[in-house]
């Protein structure tokens, strides 16, 4: 019983610091009380996991300079999160310039965010060059060409602008890039990858040798890079930031080639998933939500043991198919160190980091995801970080 004391004595404090709140996953707001409390149960949620947890978080947000956006300051301060994805366009309000409008307003942004934390802060953006282009000539920066017209200009092009991109990343302060695109243009007339010129070319060796010199110059300036979408969205029809897509009659094996190649070479700094189903490789699951393809594919057979992000999660691929609650517990379990949480779908949700957070707590408190699985993705993420100059 004298064993016992200190651990009821304990729990009640606590109930009572959090205000009595003790539903299952409450999350507790006092800075001074660093663990979550369970009803119920004889379980507490340590500082060190909610922490790791935190860092698998990468949140988008509203505001051009640290003042505009509190929730974002709180979410790096005090939960920790992995980091930020910075947006040009705002698509809940269908208006421009969300947190991106020069390149002095940029570099102010970035310091400021960074100088929340001591922890590396991976700050992150989608600047493939072309159409996916948040660094726009009407807000001063350079033209950047897309990865299908500098392609075809051969390597010297290519270089020349993954060079620029790379040192215009480096120059205003981010240090993650989603790019560059190695989807096989499979499909010419794929509303999200063809149509837009993402995709360098149609032969999968033309696509791993371009996307290796963008990680070569990213490299070079410190700039992570990501490859995407796993396992191949160039012969889509439809497009994912509506619904599902099912590429199942139309993707071919070539679209790993870019993959298998770089990853052999160890090149890989970090991978995203799709939200696109193929039933050939997973029947029930789309990609960014598949253990078949997250681990079974990417880690285990093609021998993948880098970080691995969702694309984003406020896709309608993913919100008007799955409750938020299963999409995050789906992703986790296939695999993925990295969830996007960009707030830039239907709905922006300032609360989105400590409600994910409650989430994936609640999970491992009920066994249905491991402590070890958060803390080895935590591991990972931490791992590159470490790498950047």
């Amino acid at each position: 019983m004298r064993f016992f004391l200190p651990l009821i004595l304990t729990l009640s404090l606590l109930n009572i610091a959090c205000g009595q709140r003790s539903s299952v996953g409450d999350v507790c707001d006092d800075k001074d009380v660093h663990l979550t409390v369970v009803s119920g149960a004889k379980t507490l949620v340590t500082d060190s996991l909610r922490h790791d947890i935190a860092e698998m978080l990468i949140v988008g947000f509203r505001g051009q300079k640290l003042g505009d956006c509190k929730h974002i300051q709180r979410d790096i301060e005090r939960y920790h999160i992995g980091g930020v994805i910075l947006f040009e366009y705002d698509a809940p309000t269908g208006t421009h310039n969300r947190n991106v409008s020069s390149p002095k307003q940029l570099t102010t942004l970035c310091h400021d965010l960074q100088s929340l934390t001591s922890e590396t802060l991976f700050i992150g953006i989608d600047q493939e060059g072309g159409r996916v282009n948040r660094l726009r000539e009407d807000n001063g920066f350079p033209r950047f060409m897309s990865a299908k017209k500098s392609a075809q200009y051969g390597d010297d092009s290519i270089r020349h602008y993954a060079a620029l991109t790379a040192a215009q990343l480096k120059r205003v302060g981010v240090n993650l890039n989603f790019a560059p695109c190695v989807d096989v243009d499979i499909n010419p007339d794929c509303p999200v990858i063809g149509k837009l010129e993402r995709s360098f070319s149609k032969s999968p060796k033309i696509v791993a040798n371009a996307a290796r010199i963008w990680i070569e110059e990213q490299r070079k300036k410190g700039v992570v890079s990501c490859l995407k979408h796993f396992p191949g969205h160039g012969s889509a029809t439809g497009d994912t930031h509506v619904g599902l897509v099912d590429v199942t009659e139309t993707w071919k094996p070539s679209e790993l080639q870019p993959y298998e190649t770089l990853i052999t070479e160890g090149v890989v700094d970090m991978v995203m998933t799709a939200h696109v189903i193929n039933a050939k490789l997973d029947k029930e699951y789309p990609s960014s939500l598949s253990y078949l393809i997250t681990t079974k594919l990417l880690r285990d057979s093609l021998g993948y043991d880098g970080v691995v992000i969702t694309d984003d999660m406020a896709m309608g691929a993913i919100v008007n198919e799955y409750g938020f609650e299963e999409a995050i517990r789906l992703a986790i379990e296939a695999g993925a160190d990295l969830l996007c949480l960009s707030n830039n779908g239907k709905e922006y949700n300032p609360e989105v980091v400590p409600q994910t957070i409650a989430i994936v707590e609640k999970l491992v408190v009920d066994g249905k995801v491991k402590a070890e699985r958060i803390h080895a993705s935590a591991d990972r993420i931490r791992s590159l970080k470490a790498k950047i100059k």
